[in-house]
């Protein structure tokens, strides 16, 4: 059974999220910023990572490299509704499996998190290229 692990420092993300994921048939864990998602990730070893930007103690920009430190074979989803076009590339450059802007449309989200499990080819690379 697939492992995602949802960071976000609102909890009614991580409820909705957690929520929806186990609906699908997901093992779905949280984590209210990006330093409690890397102890997650060094006990846990999701297959996919859903996380927010901007978060308190350590954001998500902080917290993807050393993630994909950790797991390099993690796909990480980032969320953000700050985000312009630069600030997408760096994401990319940082290590991101895909992208998605809040507020996000939930099946949008779900097709992301499939796409990158292992085994699939994640989206918004096909789209890069």
């Amino acid at each position: 059974m697939p492992r995602i692990l949802i960071v976000d420092d609102q909890r009614g993300v991580r409820a909705l999220l957690q929520l929806a994921f186990q609906e699908e048939g997901y093992q779905v864990a949280t984590a209210v910023n990006g330093r409690e998602a890397l102890r997650q990730v060094e006990r846990w070893q999701p297959d996919v990572v859903v996380m927010d930007v901007r978060m308190p103690v350590m954001g998500g920009l902080e917290a993807l490299p050393r993630i994909k430190a950790i797991a390099p074979r993690t796909a990480v989803i980032i969320m953000s509704a700050y985000f312009d076009g630069m600030a997408v590339a760096e994401v990319w450059r940082l290590g991101a499996t895909d992208f998605i802007y809040k507020p996000f449309d939930l099946d949008e989200l779900k097709a992301k998190v499939k796409v990158a499990l292992p085994g699939e080819e994640p989206a918004g690379r096909k789209a890069a290229q």
